[in-house]
């Protein structure tokens, strides 16, 4: 019987938000109350720096990039500095390695190759290259990748473009890789594409990437917290402030 792996579709939560919740749910998942589960999201604005992120390598003042709405923020997640904003799947797997494989590169290598499935369900033949974490469509990045391990949970994730606004990557250096370029679903295909489609891709390759089942869940992840699919789906609806 396979394991199971519960999947939530949150809708849009600032990153403070979310880094919240996965710090909670890590506890709970390896106090065993809950099993693993996939996070999948959109965020406001936010550039994150990773632990071995370098300041220089946000490009604006901060100040300034307050002004255009754009969030600076530290994370405990390994990597450097990358974005994330609207209209890009940010997956957030909090599992327990220990019932797969305690081995980060091999952990890193199979969210590789979530993305590098999900970019193929959409005729996109996306790749790696090597010494470089990530998705990659020739020398351009369509997913990112960024993990903390603490006793063998594994908690942040990956982000893989969508619609994402591509400009904000050239107000850092992403990954802190110079000469490497950004890319997206959108761009490569010339059209926009529905989120919550990629959302459930990107949750059915999971699935099948982890050998596990997957179990889509919609009530709230905790009072004050988590809401349901509904009400955030009517808090990101067109005109709503």
């Amino acid at each position: 019987m396979s394991p199971q792996c519960r999947v939530r579709i949150l809708g849009r939560l600032r990153y403070v938000e979310a880094l919240s919740l996965q710090r909670e749910l890590v506890r709970r998942r390896a106090s065993g109350e809950i099993p693993d589960t996939l996070l999948l999201l959109e965020h406001d604005p936010v550039f994150t720096l990773g632990k071995m992120a370098r300041s220089e390598h946000v490009l604006l003042d901060p100040r300034r990039l307050a002004e255009m709405g754009v969030e600076v923020l530290e994370s405990d997640r390994g990597g450097d500095v990358t974005y994330h904003g609207p209209g890009q799947v940010v997956g957030y797997p909090i599992v327990d390695l220990s019932a797969f494989r305690k081995d980060v590169k091999w952990y890193v290598e199979r969210l590789e190759e979530v993305m590098i499935r999900t970019a193929a369900r959409f005729g996109i033949q996306a790749g790696r290259i090597p010494g470089m974490t990530g998705a990659w469509v020739g020398d351009q990045k369509i997913g990112a990748i960024g993990v903390r391990v603490q006793r063998w949970i594994a908690s942040h994730g990956f982000a893989f473009n969508v619609n994402t606004d591509l400009n904000y990557f050239r107000l850092i250096i992403p990954c802190g890789l110079s000469g490497k370029g950004v890319t997206s679903l959108a761009a490569l295909l010339g059209r926009s594409v529905d989120l919550e489609h990629v959302q459930r891709e990107v949750a059915d390759e999971f699935g099948r990437v982890f050998g596990c089942e997957v179990r889509y869940e919609s009530e709230s992840l905790r009072p004050g917290l988590g809401q349901s699919g509904e009400a955030l789906r009517a808090r990101n609806a067109p005109g709503t402030p």
